[in-house]
């Protein structure tokens, strides 16, 4: 029977071991970490069934040794058999232990209680959770303001939004940061922009751990595109400048060459459009207006209305940073854009108010006798990107809680 015991022990060990490795194979969690976990969870169990956390253990990964043993001092009568023991009973297990010397006496942790086991569980999965969220703050970390391409696990149905998987961390791409009606599948790989890292808020009543705020719709997540596709932004010979973007419709990137035997519009556009064609792809159609970058802000500004053709640029008000253009009669329209598309992006690009007429004044029947004026105050944005990752975590604990 003793025999059978020692070996159901050493199956034990070994099981333990085997689920040790497997933790730190999937989840990245280091085998000595858990095992630091495993021992503080014992002393916390000695503490509680015996008074006494003064233990120490034999570990050896490679024979399947794990032992734990509680130590006590050798004294001529004991006065708290918690703490110490007789000689006469040391010598037993150490013929060579003296008074006021310790010796370890080996623990059977089977024997240390239900409760004391599962405390002893607790400290342990408490440990693996401090762990998984250091490793996904850490990994995190790393990629933050990054483009990193993610797996696509899972897609709420009525929500819309996206369980992503990045290396072993899991994360949130929320619909309002997918870009325009793309519709993400189970399993499908998808570039998206770490935003920004976030520890646990102490605000909040259920703190989440450490997460990534993600996003496809950040006007980064078109710079570093682009620092992906075009070799010469990548090692600086071309500047992005600026970034207009209203995600999933049109973006207007502004830019210039340090060098001047370099175009640096035609390195973004690359041969036969090849390169802003691959960026168009990813998405998802979107189109992108790249311009030359202007010190003189007339002609940045007239740059950043193309395709439409500008007779004149001319400041208006100092004050309010406006600026009067004067487009041909038959431009307006293009000028103006879709809905104000193309002069509000014009605006955002350059940082200026932007006042557009006619040459000829005259706007067409049934049209008011008005300028067309757009600023970067009247532009459509979506909501403040880490307001809604906020919004939509607040709205998962309530749902949960009720």
């Amino acid at each position: 029977m003793a025999k059978k015991k020692i070996s159901d022990k050493q199956d034990d060990i070994k099981d333990m071991f085997a689920a040790m490795h497997e933790l730190e194979k999937t989840k990245g969690i280091p085998v000595d970490m858990l095992l630091e976990n495993v021992e503080r969870s014992i002393e916390k169990a000695c503490k509680s069934n015996y008074n006494n956390d003064d233990v120490v253990f034999n570990v050896d990964l490679d024979n399947g040794v794990f032992e734990a043993f509680i130590r006590k001092t050798v004294v001529e009568e004991v006065t708290d058999p918690n703490r110490e023991i007789e000689q006469h009973e040391a010598l037993e297990i150490d013929p060579n232990v003296g008074i006021g010397e310790k010796v370890r006496i080996q623990i059977d942790t089977k024997k240390l209680g239900r409760i004391s086991v599962q405390n002893a569980r607790s400290v342990i999965r408490q440990g693996i959770r401090d762990k998984e969220r250091e490793i996904t703050l850490d990994e995190f970390r790393k990629k933050s303001k990054e483009i990193v391409t993610a797996l696509v696990e899972n897609i709420d149905p009525e929500t819309g939004n996206a369980t992503i998987r990045i290396g072993k961390s899991i994360a949130t791409l929320p619909k309002s940061e997918q870009v325009g009606i793309e519709e993400l599948k189970e399993g499908d790989s998808v570039k998206v922009y770490i935003a920004e890292v976030r520890e646990n808020d102490p605000t909040k009543k259920k703190p989440r751990g450490p997460r990534a705020v993600i996003s496809r719709t950040s006007n980064d997540f078109v710079r570093r595109l682009f620092e992906l596709e075009v070799p010469e932004i990548y090692d600086g010979t071309v500047e992005i400048m600026a970034v207009a973007r209203e995600a999933g419709s049109r973006t207007k990137l502004a830019v210039q060459s340090k060098n001047p035997n370099v175009d640096s519009v035609g390195a973004c556009i690359g041969t036969r459009g090849i390169r802003v064609a691959k960026i168009v792809e990813e998405l998802g159609g979107e189109k992108i207006d790249i311009v030359e970058y202007k010190e003189d802000p007339a002609q940045f500004i007239a740059a950043a209305l193309s395709p439409a053709t500008v007779v004149s640029v001319v400041l208006n008000d100092e004050e309010t940073n406006e600026w009067r253009v004067t487009v041909p009669d038959g431009q307006l329209s293009l000028a103006i854009g879709n809905r104000g598309q193309n002069a509000r992006l014009a605006a955002r690009l350059t940082g200026c108010k932007i006042d557009i007429r006619p040459e000829s004044g005259f706007y067409g029947d049934g049209e008011d006798d008005e300028s067309v004026v757009a600023d970067d105050d009247e532009q459509i944005i979506a909501d403040d990107l880490t307001e809604n990752i906020d919004a939509l975590e607040d709205e998962a604990a309530s749902g949960s809680d009720e």
